[in-house]
């Protein structure tokens, strides 16, 4: 297990770069080329990031895509992990 619970990426985005640059979602949603529905389901961590949103949001911020690739994967394995040993795995050799 990892030692720290990773923030979901849609926080990150919030607090990181939302905020601090007053950007609306609207806004951002429009600059992304996204719907503000999409964007909001990120912000509001009940979706994650797509390689292509991590593609538009380096694009939009001058970042890389595998940063946020990385923070999504980070986040997916910690919650993955604190279900492992509810999965019903046989190991074959």
């Amino acid at each position: 297990m990892m030692m720290y619970e990773p923030p979901h990426p849609g926080e990150i985005l919030r607090e990181e770069f939302l905020k601090p640059l007053n950007l609306t979602v609207t806004k951002l949603a429009e600059s992304l080329g996204v719907s503000r529905k999409n964007l909001s389901t990120i912000l509001n961590e009940r979706t994650g990031i797509s390689a292509e949103m991590a593609i538009r949001l380096s694009k939009a911020f001058g970042t890389s895509p595998e940063l946020w690739i990385g923070m999504q994967k980070e986040y997916e394995l910690y919650e993955a992990m604190k279900h492992e040993k509810d999965l019903n795995v046989v190991k074959v050799a």
